[in-house]
This record gives C-alpha cells, sequence and structure tokens, in this order.
C-alpha cells in the first residue's frame, strides 16, 4: 500500500487522488493513479468539465459520463495491457475502494482480490436507484474480496475530498 501511496502523489485531479497498484507473485505488475488522459490538458489546469464545477452544476453522483478522468484502477489495469502484462489472479491494492466501474472492469480482468484503505459508497440522486446500485455493487466487490485495509494514511486530507477543508482549485 506504501508504494499505492506514492503512486497517488502524481494525481492530478480535483477530486479524489487516488494511487493504485497491481500486484502477481509478490511482484509489482502495473501502476495507476487518477488523471486525465496522456496528452489532455489535467484537472488541475481545468482540463475536465466536471472537476471545473465542483459542488455546483455537478453534485456529487452526478455527471460522471462528462469526466475526462481516468481512474488510478483503470490505469493501472491499461498500463498492464500496453505492456502485455496479465492481471489474472492479481492483487489491486488501492487508496480508495474502486468505484462501480472499476469494481466491473476488475472483476472483467480477473483480479482475484481488492485491498483499500479509504471507503467510498456509490450514490444516485433517486433513492430508488440508489438502493439498486448499491445492492449491485456490493454483490462485485463481494465477488472482488475487497477487503478496508486499516492504515493510517498521512495525506488524507489533501487526497481525499470529504475529509479536505478547503475545495483545491
Amino acid at each position: 500500500m506504501g508504494i499505492a501511496f506514492a503512486v497517488r502523489e502524481k494525481a492530478n485531479c480535483t477530486g479524489n487522488r487516488v494511487g493504485a497498484v497491481i500486484v502477481k507473485e509478490n511482484r509489482v505488475i502495473s501502476t495507476g493513479y487518477n488523471g486525465v488522459p496522456e496528452g489532455m490538458p489535467n484537472c488541475l489546469d481545468g482540463g475536465c468539465l466536471r472537476c471545473r464545477n465542483p459542488g455546483g452544476q455537478f453534485r456529487s453522483g452526478v455527471g460522471y459520463d462528462l469526466c475526462i478522468c481516468v481512474h488510478a484502477e483503470q490505469n493501472a489495469l491499461l498500463s498492464a495491457a500496453r505492456f502485455g502484462i496479465s492481471v489474472q489472479d492479481a492483487t489491486l491494492y488501492t487508496t480508495m475502494q474502486p468505484c462501480f466501474g472499476c469494481a466491473k472492469e476488475m472483476l472483467q480482468a480477473k483480479i482475484k482480490q481488492v485491498l483499500y484503505v479509504h471507503p467510498w459508497t456509490p450514490s444516485d440522486p433517486d433513492p430508488e436507484m440508489d438502493r439498486m446500485k448499491k445492492a449491485e455493487y456490493d454483490r462485485i466487490v463481494t465477488r472482488l474480496g475487497a477487503k478496508q485495509l486499516k492504515i493510517e494514511d498521512a495525506r488524507a486530507a489533501w487526497a481525499v475530498t470529504s475529509l479536505r477543508k478547503a475545495p483545491l482549485l
């Protein structure tokens, strides 16, 4: 997890800053952090519409289809794929519990276990959709063997939006 914390320092998102590491047979095979696709202006420079409008136009759980950021877990999976490295039966360490989309992708890639530090909960403004989304999410993370680790994170206030004192612009 220490490597995931170090990788997270490269994250350029105004929201949560996440680092991920994929380990297979006790070897690091891929890493990733959240940020925009290569060659695009990053979030901290106004590159993402959703990140430019926090709390206003896009409340929590809304507007992800307009966000151009690639999640840390996705970047770790994609980096492994780019270099032809199998992630089947690997463990993914991430500084934040994976979102719904990343959890599905990890399950499809045959990641055998996910270990994380900070919790994440899916949300939807519609209470009935919120209930259904949480139920489906729980099915996926149970299959992944997702488990929260109780590790102190000295940079939690910088990395986790809900712990941040003031918005970062």
